[in-house]
């Protein structure tokens, strides 16, 4: 929505294609930040100022089914509504926004205890019920993180556990709250709120990976066993809940990067073009990535990142021309063989067999790598400014003389 405002107020044509039934995504369920922003209110001044503009297009229920086209002449296929009706957007970019959900946790009795609950169902709870019944309470982290299925730090998990824990102190100060984690990486600013965390009594005891803790149900309570790094023994806690610190994992992003043919990591998100160069660029020319499509980050670190991608974009649809590269590859039809070949191995997913049955290739896609090129069994494929002719001459000018 930040995005789709940053390119409204500069004066840019802007449809939101969101899949839910309401705008909103993941941050309709947390309620504040850890320095104490209030996300429902900031999250529906934004929902009404997006509605608002004339510029600003909204189609809800919506999902993505096509996707075609290249730089400044995109067509994408929407069915939107209940009845699924299909829509088709003419478009000069596109900004991919696709979010992500929480992790739901296997582990430690979560779904078979109802006191085994996650750091957003926390949040919730503390919200409607408040913290006068919570005598002590622990926090585990790491869950669903920093594993084999998932290597990568989640990274928002650490802050929302002391987050959390601040909130449950300034409503109860009596109630005993402990951390369990692996590492904790409360980053840059965040360090002071750690800090700040133990001066008010958390308490945060270290574990290692291959002794995680132990959870058990009971008729008191529920049981926390774990093993102190420091005392070298065996802790047992009694709790009134157990808060899983529950990492973030993609929205379901495989269809729709199989659809625009987009590159995904191994967790799922978006990859941009680079991660220093081109940070919002996807490989993909006049696409771009910003929030949580990209990985799991907070709501201030997502709102730089939408407003880096809508000015990338600005900086692409303000131009009246567009100069495309020299350098492309082109197909001689009478050599071309149909095999595919160049259909496989082309990273971008340019080349494809047309109505005559053999391979053509978009200059206006293709990025001019030459892997076509050198692929092509039948040398049907050649690139412009690197022709044979060309290379051999070169070669030759550069061996002159060697035999002399």
């Amino acid at each position: 929505m930040n995005a789709a405002l940053g390119l409204a107020n500069q004066g840019f044509e802007t449809v939101i294609v969101e899949k839910e039934p309401e705008l909103g995504g993941l941050s309709r369920q947390l309620s504040t930040t850890i320095e104490g922003a209030d996300i429902q209110k900031y999250l529906d001044d934004l929902i009404k100022e997006v509605m608002s503009l004339d510029k600003i297009q909204v189609l809800t229920n919506a999902l993505v089914v096509g996707f075609g086209g290249f730089q400044g002449n995109f067509t994408t296929e929407v069915l939107v509504g209940p009845t699924m009706y299909e829509r088709k957007i003419n478009h000069g970019v596109a900004i991919i926004a696709t979010g992500a959900r929480e992790y739901t946790p296997k582990e430690f009795l979560y779904g078979q205890d109802e006191r085994v609950i996650t750091q957003i169902e926390l949040d919730r709870r503390i919200e409607e019920k408040g913290a006068s019944d919570l005598h002590r309470v622990v926090m585990i982290q790491c869950v669903g993180s920093r594993n084999e299925e998932n290597p990568n730090c989640s990274r928002i998990c650490c802050q929302s556990a002391i987050k959390n824990a601040f909130h449950i102190k300034s409503l109860n100060s009596d109630t005993d709250v402990w951390i369990l984690y692996r590492d904790i990486r409360t980053y840059g600013l965040l360090e002071t709120y750690y800090a700040e965390a133990r001066r008010r009594g958390v308490k945060f005891i270290r574990f290692d990976k291959e002794t995680p803790p132990i959870v058990e149900s009971g008729a008191e309570g529920l049981t926390v066993m774990f093993k102190d790094h420091i005392l070298k023994q065996d802790i047992r806690v009694l709790a009134d809940l157990v808060v899983l610190s529950a990492g973030m994992v993609a929205q379901d992003t495989e269809e729709l990067a199989t659809i625009m043919k987009l590159p995904l990591n191994q967790e799922g998100y978006f990859m941009e073009a680079h991660v220093k160069l081109r940070p919002v660029d996807m490989a993909s020319e006049g696409i771009f990535v910003c929030g949580t499509a990209h990985g799991s980050k907070l709501i201030s670190e997502t709102i730089s990142q939408s407003l880096a991608a809508a000015s990338r974009a600005t900086t692409f649809l303000s131009q009246s021309e567009i100069t495309l590269s020299a350098v492309t590859a082109r197909v001689d039809e009478d050599r071309c063989a149909a095999c595919l070949i160049c259909v496989r191995s082309c990273p971008y997913g340019v080349p494809k067999v047309n109505e005559k049955g053999v391979s053509e290739i978009d200059e206006a896609l293709c990025h001019g790598c030459g892997i076509c090129v050198a692929e092509c069994p039948a040398k049907a494929i050649t690139l412009n400014w690197y022709e044979d002719d060309q290379i051999m001459t070169k070669v030759d000018a550069l061996l002159e003389g060697a035999y002399a």
